[in-house]
C-alpha cells in the first residue's frame, strides 16, 4: 500500500521579534492509508507545528506535504479550507468549543461547516456520544462541563463527519486513566471501522499506553 500522507524535508521557521525559531527542520515521513500513528517527543520539539502544517492551518516554509495525491503547497487557501472541511477531523489541545452552544450543537456544527446540515447520521451520533459518556451532557454548555468532558465533546466533533484523517493534539491530556482508555478505544475503533488515518500527538509514554501504534 502506497503513502497516503507524505512529508518530504519539511521546514517551518517562526520569527519572534528578532529571533528565528526553527520549529521543523527537514522532517520526512510517510503514513499509509488507515494507519494509526502517534507522534512523540519532548515539549518544544515541533509536534504541534507539524499538526498545523499537516492540517493546512499553516503553510510549511519549505519542503512538501502530499495528502491523498494533493501537494498542499500547490493548493490555494480556498482549496485548503475545502480539504479541511471534508477530509480532516481536528481535536485541538484547547478544545475550541463555542461557549454559547451546548455540547450537542458544538458537535453538529462540524456538519454545518461541511455543508451537511440536515444529513446527520443519528445512529452514529448516538454511538459516539454514548461511547464517550456524553449522552447525559449534550444540553450543557462548555462552562458547565469539566475539562475532560469538553475534551470528549471536541473528539466527537472531530469524528462526526467520518473524516478520512483524524489529527488529535494530545486527546487524553485532560483525562483520567479511565477516560483516556475510553478515548483511545474510540479512536482505535473508528480507525478500524472507517479506515481512518489517525495521527495523535502525545508524549513518550504513548508507546506504553497504546502498544502497537506506529510512532514517529
Amino acid at each position: 500500500m502506497g503513502a497516503f500522507i507524505e512529508a518530504e524535508k519539511v521546514c517551518k521557521t517562526y520569527r519572534v521579534g528578532k529571533i528565528e525559531v526553527r520549529a521543523l527542520r527537514g522532517i520526512s515521513f510517510t503514513v499509509r492509508r488507515g494507519e494509526f500513528v502517534s507522534v512523540v517527543g519532548p515539549s518544544g520539539s515541533g509536534k504541534s507545528t507539524l499538526f498545523y502544517v499537516l492540517g493546512g492551518l499553516t503553510r510549511a516554509g519549505s519542503g512538501r506535504i502530499v495528502i491523498d495525491g494533493d501537494d498542499l503547497s500547490q493548493l490555494s487557501d480556498v482549496q485548503l479550507t475545502d480539504m479541511r472541511k471534508h477530509k480532516i477531523g481536528f481535536v485541538f489541545q484547547r478544545f475550541n468549543l463555542l461557549p454559547t452552544l451546548d455540547a450537542c450543537s458544538n458537535i453538529l456544527i462540524a456538519q454545518d461547516i461541511a455543508g451537511r446540515h440536515g444529513n446527520s447520521d443519528h445512529a452514529y451520533f448516538q454511538k459516539i456520544t454514548g461511547m464517550l459518556g456524553l449522552s447525559n451532557r449534550l444540553h450543557h454548555r462548555p462552562s458547565e462541563l469539566s475539562g475532560g468532558e469538553q475534551q470528549r465533546v471536541a473528539l466527537a466533533r472531530a469524528l462526526i463527519n467520518k473524516p478520512a484523517i483524524v489529527l488529535a493534539d494530545e486527546p487524553t491530556g485532560n483525562l483520567d486513566s479511565y477516560n483516556s482508555h475510553v478515548v483511545l478505544t474510540m479512536l482505535r475503533q473508528t480507525n478500524q471501522e472507517l479506515g481512518q488515518t489517525s495521527i495523535l500527538r502525545g508524549n513518550p509514554m504513548s508507546r506504553v499506553i497504546a502498544p502497537g501504534w506506529a510512532t514517529i
